[in-house]
């Protein structure tokens, strides 16, 4: 079964974990009370940055950023609940970037998105590309960011609509099984098992881990 990349470094300047990809580096830093992951996505040949998620502790973010190479080009954020977009503004204030968000939860944000998001748009950052995936059910306005990590392996963004162990939480049947159908058709039906998933709390896992499970994710219904 496809495993999890082991290769997280930790940065010198504090709890930064490291990804090299190829073509990309992606860093992590969990911020905030409730322990949401933040993820910058560096271009290495051009600079460019996004950031999925300015989700709290503005400090600690804006460390994230000049960590890399100090510019921020984008800011994603996943979906509308709070705990996602605290620090949005004094992120923007700060940086001056461009922000997207799924159209169907952009009124919600703080600071009204430059791009609305649906599913199939593509993201350019320098010289990556980042897929839209709209995963319906956790907010109607969900999205997930797939990027490609210059070797043919795909990694998810998921923000909090895919987590080790199930699908993100939800609020009634028919937002689950809205979420269990994308989930099926638009993640599990399109990408690999080694596809790695960057959930928006928590550890990474990979779709063959959770791929045998789907069936009981959907008997339980959560």
């Amino acid at each position: 079964m496809p495993e999890v990349p082991e290769a997280w470094h930790a940065e010198p300047r504090g709890p930064i974990r490291l990804l090299p990809l190829g073509n990309a580096l992606l860093r992590k830093r969990s911020v905030g009370p409730m322990d949401n992951n933040a993820y910058l996505v560096t271009c290495r040949r051009t600079g460019a940055q996004l950031l999925v998620d300015a989700a709290d502790d503005l400090p600690l973010l804006v460390e994230l950023v000049e960590t890399g190479s100090g510019r921020l080009d984008l800011v994603v954020t996943t979906h509308r609940h709070q705990d996602h977009h605290r620090a949005l503004a004094g992120i923007v204030e700060r940086f001056h970037p461009r922000t997207a968000a799924g159209a169907a939860d952009a009124a919600a944000l703080p600071v009204a998105p430059d791009v609305l998001l649906e599913h199939g748009d593509r993201l350019e950052v320098g010289e990556l590309g980042l897929d839209v995936i709209h995963l319906r059910g956790h907010t109607p306005g969900s999205v997930t960011l797939a990027l490609r990590d210059g070797s043919g392996r795909t990694h998810l963004l998921t923000g909090d609509s895919l987590f080790p162990g199930g699908p993100g939480r939800t609020w009634s049947p028919e937002d689950f099984t809205s979420l269990m159908d994308d989930l099926e058709e638009r993640v599990f039906g399109v990408y690999p098992d080694d596809t790695v998933v960057h959930p928006g709390h928590g550890d990474a896992t990979t779709l063959g881990a959770e791929r045998p499970h789907l069936a009981e994710w959907r008997a339980r219904g959560w």
